[in-house]
């Protein structure tokens, strides 16, 4: 009797094997799907951090061309002062108008 529950026992075992065996092949799909999660989960981690660093570079180009915008226009409005004009085309012997300019209106189109 011994000898037959030893001879049962081992049996079982193997049944077990084969039984947690097929339960892994039968959950395979579900691994794929797992793997398949992982892997778009990693991908959209790239993803962002590429797009964060393109955000940033295109920040500091903002920023640059802001500064240099501000630069420029503050030239062009300090040289656009009339003593600056009269300095700049002093060379060319031009002076400045003292006289206001006169109004001229047809007198044919009033009537």
């Amino acid at each position: 009797m011994e000898s037959e529950k030893k001879i049962d026992k081992r049996p079982k075992k193997k049944r077990k094997g084969i039984m947690y065996n097929q339960w892994i092949v039968k959950n395979i799909p579900f691994y794929f799907f797992i793997a398949a999660i992982a892997i778009l989960y990693i991908a959209n981690g790239h993803y962002a951090d590429k797009t964060i660093r393109k955000i940033s570079t295109t920040e500091k180009n903002l920023k640059e061309m802001e500064y240099e915008f501000k630069t420029v226009k503050q030239d062009v409005i300090f040289r656009s002062k009339e003593s600056e004009i009269a300095k700049a085309v002093e060379p060319l012997n031009l002076k400045p108008i003292l006289v206001p300019p006169v109004r001229l209106t047809d007198t044919l189109q009033e009537k």
